[in-house]
């Protein structure tokens, strides 16, 4: 498959006849969420069968919906302060326009695996100081459109991401923007007076600076980092949820019961010394959690909202343990991420305590080896099949090619049966025991 770039442009808020931004020119400081999440880019690609928008249309509908999310036309810099900020100066989001020389269908089960020729089908991430979201359409010889996106993850946590992407989709054909954008960065997360640090966050959310990635040593040849696409059908996945809530008052979600099950057998697949503690990585969106004072946070919030939860365990006790103990400490450690938690963390991360002890994000982007650490991000409840152009929605979605070793994303399956799909990137000496015990439910209730 060949992909030629026809153009590459910058496409500003188009904000109609007499309509003014909806905020002035300026910086936005970001919050402590923001500063707190991973400093990176996330990307996704979108596949939609004919017929197709022409590409002007889809231009005008970004100029369009980039004047109700101005931020994702700004570029990060600094405020009065120095600070970290987003700088609204509508300098634009970025527009490639691309061709392939294959029909979609003879590449597509290839692609879907995923495949690294699926980084061509997005944008790659800028340099320091460059665009904050740059999109990529690219038209297949069979009519076929790929509609890739990168963004920037300090803008917004997947969930905010989405809503963007869902307002392009609804600006293009002329419709409501829905849920409406909520761009308030500065009163929402305001710490209490005085503050109340009820949890530890030193070593969890913040901690000292590290000199290399962790798991950065040297590897050879035979260490490539492979992506296996996993296909949890709608009976699977019934299974594994069945299984994994056997002790629980009441069923645990589909997520859950997928991490505690991934977190198990990449372990097993990695061979860890049974007395090796593995941590696993969760994301917990606190605009289902932050429901106390001073409000809550709306669904339609533009920024990060974001914290992990952390349990661990020895590798011992979780591979030899059935899937409801390993359900289990995951469901206790998001538990324990409620509103109480999260307000405590505002509060620690706007006292000043991390800049005065020489602290820093844990959220590591430089970290692209996670063993013996799992990370798993949901995307099942962000609404990326939504996304529609007025050409209907996408029949296949999938997160960008990005092969960072233990980084597992899951995804609504396209399959039609109801299932969920994980992308489950592991050093290529690990995956053939990962797929063994990954769909052998023989392996959840016994030793792996």
């Amino acid at each position: 498959m060949k992909i030629t770039v026809h153009s590459s442009k910058a496409v500003r808020p188009d904000y109609g006849a007499g309509r003014a931004p909806f905020a002035a020119a300026g910086a936005v400081p970001l919050t402590v969420f923001d500063r707190a999440s991973f400093d990176q880019y996330i990307s996704g690609i979108s596949f939609f069968r004919p017929p197709a928008p022409p590409t002007a249309v889809l231009e005008a509908g970004l100029a369009r919906a980039l004047a109700e999310y101005r931020e994702w036309a700004g570029r990060l810099g600094a405020d009065a302060r120095g600070g970290r900020a987003i700088l609204l100066d509508d300098a634009g989001a970025r527009f490639v326009e691309a061709t392939a020389d294959v029909a979609l269908t003879s590449v597509m089960p290839a692609l879907a695996e995923p495949a690294p020729a699926a980084a061509g089908l997005h944008p790659s991430a800028p340099g320091a100081g460059g665009e904050l979201l740059m999109v990529q359409v690219t038209r297949f010889a069979c009519g076929s459109i790929a509609v890739g996106h990168t963004m920037s993850h300090v803008v917004a946590d997947g969930r905010a991401a989405c809503n963007f992407l869902l307002a392009w989709g609804q600006a293009t054909r002329g419709v409501p923007v829905d849920p409406a954008p909520a761009h308030d960065r500065a009163s929402l997360f305001v710490p209490r007076d005085p503050p109340r640090f009820e949890f530890e966050h030193r070593g969890v959310e913040f901690g000292p600076p590290r000199p290399r990635p962790h798991g950065g040593e040297a590897r050879d040849a035979g260490d490539a980092v492979v992506v296996h696409r996993a296909h949890f059908s709608r009976e699977l996945v019934s299974e594994l949820r069945s299984r994994a809530s056997a002790r629980a008052p009441r069923p645990y979600g589909t997520a859950l019961c997928l991490v505690a099950h991934l977190w198990r057998c990449i372990t097993r697949a990695r061979g860890l010394d049974g007395g090796a503690v593995t941590a696993l990585r969760v994301a917990v969106d606190g605009r289902a959690r932050m429901t106390g004072p001073p409000r809550g946070v709306p669904e339609g919030y533009t920024g990060n909202a974001v914290l992990w939860a952390r349990p661990a365990a020895a590798a011992r006790e979780l591979v030899d343990g059935p899937l409801w103990h390993a359900a289990e400490l995951v469901a206790r450690a998001v538990a324990r991420v409620d509103d109480a938690y999260f307000r405590s963390f505002v509060d620690f991360a706007c006292s000043g305590a991390a800049e005065r002890e020489g602290l820093v994000p844990t959220a590591d982007a430089a970290e692209k080896v996670l063993s013996p650490d799992v990370e798993v991000d949901s995307l099942l409840h962000a609404a990326f099949c939504d996304l529609d152009f007025g050409g209907g929605r996408p029949f296949f979605f999938m997160p960008g090619y990005l092969p960072d070793e233990g980084s597992v994303f899951l995804v609504r399956s396209f399959s039609g049966d109801g299932g969920v799909s994980a992308y489950v990137p592991l050093f290529s000496r690990a995956m053939e025991s990962f797929k063994r015990c990954c769909y052998s439910l023989g392996s959840v209730d016994a030793r792996l």
